[in-house]
């Protein structure tokens, strides 16, 4: 099981980066960590944008599920892809 927090601090400089994915699941960066995200930790039934507010949305993800299903370089995509670890919450989001 990896540590969210640690990870996503890791590949804090790759933020947004989508050019450097080179297994590109969609050619959108949302829709490619939607896609990561759904095949690594599925929520049937539920949308993967449980709220959104200003210029965040925030992901329907069980974090605990993504720790233990999640590679170091699946998290890297996801940093690529412009998704944050917010630990307070222990929750997923993105920037609009």
């Amino acid at each position: 099981m990896i540590n969210l927090k640690e990870e996503f601090d890791k590949y804090e400089d790759e933020y947004l980066e989508f050019d450097l994915v080179e297994n590109k699941l969609s050619p959108r960066p949302d829709i490619c960590a939607f896609l990561l995200l759904d095949k690594l930790s599925p929520n049937e039934g539920m949308d993967m944008v449980v709220n959104a507010r200003h210029d965040e949305i925030w992901l329907n993800v069980d974090c605990e599920k993504l720790a233990e299903a999640a590679t170091e370089e699946d998290i890297k995509t996801l940093s690529r892809c412009g998704v944050c670890y917010a630990s307070g919450h222990n929750s997923l989001y993105m920037n609009t």
